[in-house]
């Protein structure tokens, strides 16, 4: 009988030592996702070298508060110009055009004959003592839940009904709410520390994505922070009380997740990535000619400098906030290299040492080396290329260095930036380098074709207006 004791007490011991063993060695991982957050809706200055890269009337103290503890990244860039294709981007680390429009990306991902291999998947293939989460708006659009790729726990198959207080399509860009848990963000900020406390203390590493339902509409906010922008002095930019207030509550709940790491004492062991699903609407309310020149316009839309917004794949729509902090990152650094939502899947991979080779299917590179050695770094992209596309209103675009494309497939016209002297999108120089156009086409035109995209991004017959009201 003693002897049983003794070898199951030396059971108990080793698999405490294994698992505490391997927390070591692998890291956490939290990804914040925001809603409609755009690149200059923050207090935080996103770029150094452009002053009015932050609002004018938004505060958010706690992402200033991270930043300082992290890097930044000045071009960083969501997967799409829409909540959906982003969030399925992100998962398994391939771009909206290879996954394609809702209903392809259902009938290549769902079932059991996938070839894809999602961020819970990877992990636990790494260590099976990772535990993985999803808490918020999930929103893949394609009858898979979260527990379908992996996940150990989660809300469900939610979407943005789930956060909303019952606005109607006519006032959810007019009319706001004020409530003590605006957008659910008090509630999620609560099960993410919960599931952090949870496996600090059991020494599991985990993987952890708080998909926020704010700053979608409709808004809501407290009323204390309702009458704190009421009586501050509106910007030029930004004015909205009600929409700063929802910013600042979602803020602060950014904060908290924060404060859980530094008091279960796991910050050198934890990575903290925020960022957006895409960029923040041009106007409250949206306007219809989306596409218009910005000197078509009486005032400067909402993500300005940048051009255009959500539903565009201007740098409005896609550029957005991209800060990471953690073990080995400097604090207060800023990185001008390009990263995407869907680099994070393999960045993942590699800083927890990963030695297996990944999916040959992935768009995503690792961005490990620009986290440890900032603008020095260089990484593995093929012809440094980085391909957009909108199924909405059909459109793509591609950037290789300072110069973006973008293509309008039914319109048959194409634009050129160069997004170093013209970060506004405002002088189209396609005529002016026509081997540049040419260039970039023909990298675009190679990728359309790698991922077998040339019927679903150009066979349609008329322009399909976004979906502006439910997305």
């Amino acid at each position: 009988m003693k002897n049983t004791y003794a070898r199951f007490l030396v059971f108990i011991i080793n698999a405490f030592f294994i698992v505490s063993v391997a927390s070591a060695q692998h890291p956490n991982f939290i990804l914040i996702l925001t809603d409609d957050q755009g690149w200059t809706s923050s207090s935080q200055l996103m770029d150094d070298n452009v002053p009015n890269s932050k609002s004018d009337y938004f505060e958010t103290r706690q992402l200033e508060r991270i930043a300082k503890r992290g890097m930044r990244f000045t071009n960083g860039y969501a997967p799409s110009a829409l909540c959906c294709p982003t969030r399925r981007s992100i998962q398994f680390g391939q771009t909206p055009m290879r996954q394609g429009d809702d209903t392809e990306f259902k009938g290549k991902y769902f079932g059991g004959n996938r070839k894809q291999m999602s961020i819970p998947e990877l992990l636990k293939s790494i260590n099976p003592a990772y535990k993985t989460a999803h808490y918020g708006k999930w929103d893949l659009r394609a009858d898979i839940f979260p527990e379908d790729l992996g996940y150990d726990e989660s809300d469900g198959e939610t979407g943005n009904k789930n956060g909303d207080m019952n606005s109607t399509k006519q006032t959810k860009w007019t009319g706001f709410y004020l409530n003590n848990d605006p957008k659910r963000i008090e509630t999620l900020t609560a099960r993410a520390a919960n599931f952090m406390q949870r496996n600090t203390k059991s020494g599991n590493p985990f993987y952890l994505q708080v998909s926020h339902y704010a700053t979608h509409v409709d808004m809501q906010t407290t009323e204390e922070n309702y009458n704190k922008y009421l009586k501050k002095e509106k910007g030029k930019i930004h004015s909205n009380p009600a929409w700063a207030g929802m910013l600042e509550n979602l803020d602060t709940g950014i904060g908290k997740i924060l404060d859980q790491i530094d008091q279960l004492g796991i910050a050198d062991n934890t990575y903290l990535i925020i960022m957006a699903d895409n960029g923040g609407a041009e106007f409250i309310p949206p306007i219809k000619n989306k596409f218009d020149h910005p000197s078509t316009f009486e005032k400067h839309p909402r993500n300005y400098p940048l051009r255009g917004g959500k539903w565009t794949l201007y740098e409005g729509g896609v550029r957005v906030p991209f800060v990471v902090i953690g073990p080995g990152i400097k604090g207060g650094s800023q990185c001008d290299i390009p990263v995407v939502g869907w680099d994070i899947l393999p960045t993942i991979s590699d800083l927890t040492g990963n030695k297996n080779s990944l999916p040959d299917n992935l768009d995503g590179v690792s961005f490990r080396a620009a986290l440890e050695n900032g603008n020095k770094a260089e990484l593995n992209r093929t012809n440094d290329e980085i391909v957009f596309h909108y199924f909405g209103k059909s459109h793509s675009a591609i950037r290789v260095g300072d110069y973006k494309l973008i293509k309008f497939w039914n319109l048959k016209k194409t634009e050129l930036y160069n997004l170093k002297e013209d970060l506004g999108e405002i002088n189209d120089v396609s005529k002016k380098y026509p081997k540049k156009v040419e260039e970039l086409e023909k990298l675009m035109m190679n990728y359309v074709k790698e991922v077998k995209a040339e019927k679903s991004i150009s066979g349609l017959t008329e322009e399909k207006a976004p979906k502006d009201e439910d997305d």
